[in-house]
């Protein structure tokens, strides 16, 4: 039988991560909407079979020389041995259906790399909101939203989308129990919703990544349910579960 009552949980760096309230029955969903967790997405909806996420550079520059794919970046730039930056543009109509793809970025695989060892580890942004809100409700878990900031520090964009998930997750049955910072992010999703693409644009990682050439990655991070990809890790690799 499923438990009465669930919990949702935001956790606005990877930093605070030690401290979640949660730490059972617990699905966590890995945010990183500029850039990296739209890169997963985009690169499963284009055909990719699996995505191997590595923390550091050291484990990436291993990875290719086995033969590996690599999208990889540091500070927003494409590391120079990489095949692709953290980019999801880089990704499209590209010859990648079918393969292996390893990515390592300096705030997404970091706070992937920080919840191992979670029951279920899923990574969720603007690009497959409804998608993975649909899927979690009904996992009959409880859910810890971690965001994966800016080098360890809090970012906006993330944690908008931590309230734009929260929503979907509250409005088809009323069973869970936001923690404080749930329903901060749900307060500030509230106020960015009408005029997401002009509120994101406040974000310190925004302007960092327009200066840096990126301007075509962040309209696409900001369109709704255009991945229709769910990406859970499945030992140490994120596999789609939608067929």
């Amino acid at each position: 039988m499923a438990p009465d009552n669930l919990n949702i949980e935001v956790i606005f760096t990877p930093s605070l991560y030690s401290a979640r309230q949660i730490k059972e029955n617990c699905a966590v969903i890995i945010v990183d909407v500029l850039r990296a967790g739209t890169t997963i997405c985009t690169a499963f909806n284009e055909g990719v079979e699996r995505i191997i996420p590595v923390a550091s550079v050291e484990e990436a520059v291993l990875m290719k020389q086995k033969g590996y794919l690599v999208a990889g970046e540091r500070n927003g730039e494409k590391l120079d041995f990489a095949d692709f930056g953290n980019s999801p543009s880089e990704l499209m109509s590209r010859d990648i259906a079918g393969k292996t793809l390893v990515i390592t970025t300096t705030n997404g695989t970091q706070a992937i790399e920080m919840a191992h060892g979670a029951e279920i580890i899923a990574t969720g942004t603007f690009t497959n909101l409804a998608y993975i809100a649909e899927w979690l409700t009904s996992l009959d878990m409880n859910i810890t939203i971690l965001c994966a900031g800016w080098r360890n520090t809090f970012s906006l964009e993330d944690t908008i989308f931590a309230g734009a998930l929260t929503e979907r997750l509250v409005q088809p049955q009323n069973r869970y129990v936001l923690y404080d910072s749930t329903i901060a992010s749900l307060e500030l999703w509230q106020q960015a919703k009408s005029g997401l693409f002009v509120y994101l644009q406040k974000s310190s990682h925004y302007r960092r990544l327009v200066k840096l050439g990126f301007q075509k990655d962040l309209d696409y991070a900001a369109d709704l349910n255009t991945t229709r990809v769910i990406p859970v890790m499945e030992n140490n690799y994120f596999k789609n579960i939608i067929k």
